[in-house]
C-alpha cells in the first residue's frame, strides 16, 4: 500500500508541477522553472517519506533479536530481554527489557492478525530457549 500511495504522491505533484506556469496573479510574479521543480522536489520528499513505513523489520535468532521501526533500529541479546508482549488492545507487539523500557516491535502488528500471532509465538520460543540455560 505505501508503494502505490507514494507512487500517486509522486505524480500527483509532478501533474501540479506542469500546470505551474504563467502569473501568480495580479501581477505579483510569474512561476518558474524551478517552481515547477520545487514541486517535483516536494513530491519526491513526500513519496521517500510515506516509504520509511515499509522499513519495520524483525529477526532473531538464538543470540538475540534484531528490530528496525521507522526511525530507529536495535540490536539487543535475549538477556536483556524479560517478555515479548502482544497485549490485546495493542497495535503492535514490544518487547518488555529488564530497566522496564519498551521497545515496540512495528513489523508485528495487530492488522496482520495470525501471522503477527504465530510470529510472537515464534519468538516467544526463540527467547525461552535462549534463556533457558
Amino acid at each position: 500500500m505505501c508503494w502505490s500511495l507514494a507512487a500517486a504522491l509522486l505524480v500527483v505533484f509532478t501533474t501540479v508541477s506542469f500546470g505551474l506556469t504563467g502569473s501568480t496573479g495580479e501581477n505579483l510574479g510569474t512561476f518558474q522553472r524551478g517552481d515547477q521543480a520545487a514541486m517535483i522536489g516536494l513530491g519526491v520528499l513526500g513519496a521517500l517519506i510515506i516509504l520509511m513505513f515499509t522499513r519495520p523489520r524483525v529477526a532473531a535468532d538464538l543470540a538475540g533479536i534484531r528490530v528496525r521501526n521507522v526511525l530507529r533500529s536495535y540490536e539487543l541479546p535475549w538477556e536483556l530481554v524479560v517478555a515479548v508482549r502482544f497485549d490485546r488492545d495493542a497495535a503492535w507487539a514490544s518487547l518488555e527489557l529488564r530497566d522496564d523500557e519498551l521497545v515496540p516491535v512495528l513489523a508485528l502488528q495487530a492488522v496482520d492478525r495470525e501471522h503477527a500471532v504465530e510470529a510472537v509465538r515464534a519468538l516467544r520460543a526463540l527467547h525461552a530457549a535462549a534463556t533457558s540455560g
